[in-house]
């Protein structure tokens, strides 16, 4: 990381000042990986964490998994989710696992505090329980699973880095995104999987080609199924009141999008042919919707986000603990093009 890394992409205010900057980076791509805007450095290595999801499931659907089990497009959303661990999510999963012959003590994913709670700043109720289902990546894991169980592949140790599904998933990965496996650096993410830093321009490329869906020159109705259950379902990839819900709603079936841990996002925009992907430096995840809505203006896929779903992201407010009024964000860079 340098200093020309990054750039001022939001403000935090109080009183009509600034108060703190968040800084980051932006990179929009089309389907050829062309540079099209940035902002900082488009070639930062970042840790994609959730966003690659939808390539992760890219071996299970391409050797015909999701065809032998019975998978159906609400199940292939869930392969790609960062779920919020409500009913609809842990059925859904609870669903996938029958389907493979497994149960949730087969998920090597570990549990957690549903997302719904901390997104409805909300606390669970007392004496609450939760499991693996809860975990917002046990989709994903449930989609491990069974091509584990399709190639008669070891599932205890499924998410180990030497393990074949998770070689077979750097290598479809490294395809989509046109680099070497062994130059995407790896790391283990939250959920216990593998996870690739890449150059935020490359993750672009991956989401415009994920738009593109069966129109992708390699893996043409896979890429197409994955996009179709993502913006047919996207209350099942994230969840009730969240931002990749509200982005897929603002534009049905034209944008997909993905958020990830320590503000990442990528977004792909079928009718422009783009993918574009955002890191917030600092890793905070308030800064990372006001800069994305600001992108999507900027690039003129919309004109302003008043009655749409986004509205509430693109300058928030902040509240104290009286729910008093003290200040806001603003996305303060302009895009530069090429």
């Amino acid at each position: 990381m340098t200093d020309a890394s990054f750039v001022p992409l939001v403000e935090a205010t109080r009183g009509g000042h600034t108060e703190s900057i968040h800084h980051g980076a932006v990179a929009v791509v089309n389907a050829r990986g062309e540079l099209l805007y940035h902002a900082g450095d488009p070639d930062f290595l970042t840790f994609t964490r959730s966003t690659i999801k939808p390539f992760q499931a890219l071996p299970f659907l391409q050797d015909g998994g999701h065809e032998k089990f019975g998978f159906e497009s609400r199940e292939l959303a869930l392969l790609c989710a960062s779920h919020s661990g409500e009913a609809m999510h842990t059925e859904t999963v609870e669903r996938m696992l029958r389907k493979a012959g497994c149960d949730e003590h087969h998920l090597r994913c570990g549990c957690h505090v549903p997302l719904y709670y901390p997104t409805h700043d909300k606390a669970p109720d007392a004496g609450a329980s939760f499991n693996q289902l809860h975990n917002n990546c046990s989709g994903k894991h449930a989609g491990f699973l069974a091509w584990c169980i399709q190639h008669g592949k070891p599932l205890d140790n499924y998410v180990e880095p030497a393990h074949p599904l998770q070689q077979s998933v750097r290598q479809s990965l490294a395809e989509v995104t046109g680099l070497a496996p062994d130059a995407m650096p790896m790391g283990i993410d939250g959920c216990s999987a593998p996870n690739f830093a890449l150059p935020l321009s490359r993750l672009a490329l991956a989401y415009s080609r994920l738009a593109q869906g069966d129109r992708d020159p390699v893996y043409g109705s896979v890429m197409g199924d994955l996009f179709d259950a993502m913006t047919g379902h996207p209350e099942l990839v994230s969840g009730s009141g969240r931002s990749d819900l509200a982005f897929m709603q603002t534009a049905p079936g034209d944008w997909v999008a993905k958020i990830g841990a320590e503000a990442v996002q990528a977004i792909g925009i079928r009718s422009m042919g783009i993918g574009i992907a955002i890191k917030i430096a600092d890793g905070n995840t308030r800064a990372l919707l006001p800069a994305a809505v600001a992108v999507l203006k900027q690039i003129g896929a919309i004109d302003g986000v008043d009655d749409t779903p986004l509205a509430s992201w693109a300058s928030p407010q902040i509240n104290n603990c009286r729910g008093v009024h003290t200040g806001g964000l603003r996305a303060v860079f302009t895009l530069a093009g090429h």
